[in-house]
């Protein structure tokens, strides 16, 4: 697969499940919540787009028109985006082998904007356990008993293992009450790897060859598609912030391809009260 059309798919997997990235990149999630702004989003996917554009692409679109504000929108999920990029299938011509993806766009985003965090203090965050929860290690659990719910999940801490490490467990199952309110502060470890994170109904999704399209979030604001690689500067970091209205069992997962079946997954238990 070129690492054009990495790009390509990608970027258009950040509009699956109706996340709003018309008007921000979640790659810009902050672990303090604060608007931000279109213009750095598109500023960003202008410099990224640059570097892959000329010629034409996708199905005989100018790589001017893809460059521009049309086609940000079109590639963010606007009205006018192809129903492939919210669930859809792919288009034949853009599957084939080749470069990780997420290899490549790890290296793409890796100085993108956003907050970061140091190698000690992301480290200090995955192993704590956090407040009002109980991590029991034999039964590979985190339970909380509130309806205010908060924790860290450390993506790729022990490279090259492909892992998520949440209270100092790997990919526990993650239990909390019905109607709590949960906020995930996601943080990719990982120094050539681009990881998210996506809560989903769908338990089959991490054995698709391509999560991002088959991992709709579960719910409202459960998804951070992913993040750059950690460098010098500090690891990317982001929050996901969502209600967990429904009863039920769900999953968590890196949407990047490949990751969720290395054992980037686990159990998110909603329980009724």
């Amino acid at each position: 697969m070129s690492r054009r059309l990495v790009v390509l798919i990608t970027a258009t997997a950040l509009a699956v499940g109706g996340v709003a990235i018309g008007v921000t990149l979640v790659l810009r999630g902050s672990s303090t919540p604060t608007p931000a702004t279109a213009d750095t989003s598109y500023a960003y996917y202008q410099s990224v787009m640059s570097r892959y554009s000329g010629g034409t692409m996708m199905g005989g679109s100018s790589s001017g028109w893809m460059m521009g504000q049309s086609g940000y929108t079109w590639m963010m999920g606007g009205a006018g985006a192809p129903g492939w990029m919210s669930g859809g299938s792919l288009p034949n011509t853009m599957m084939g082998e080749g470069s990780d993806p997420g290899t490549i766009m790890g290296s793409l985003f890796a100085n993108a904007p956003g907050p970061r965090l140091s190698a000690s203090q992301a480290i200090g965050l995955g192993e704590s356990v956090p407040s009002g929860a109980v991590a029991e290690v034999s039964a590979h659990r985190l339970t909380f008993s509130g309806k205010s719910v908060s924790f860290t999940v450390l993506a790729s801490p022990s490279m090259p293992q492909e892992n998520f490490e949440i209270a100092g467990m790997v990919d526990p199952a993650v239990v909390v009450p019905q109607g709590a309110q949960v906020t995930i502060q996601f943080v990719n470890a990982d120094t050539d790897m681009a990881h998210g994170l996506v809560v989903t109904a769908n338990t089959g999704a991490a054995s698709s060859s391509m999560p991002m399209m088959a991992a709709a979030p579960a719910f409202s604001g459960a998804a951070l598609w992913f993040l750059g690689d950690a460098t010098s500067a500090g690891m990317h970091t982001g929050t996901l912030s969502f209600t967990a209205t429904t009863a039920g069992t769900y999953e968590y997962l890196c949407p990047v391809p490949g990751h969720a079946e290395e054992g980037m997954a686990g159990s998110f238990v909603v329980e009724a009260n």
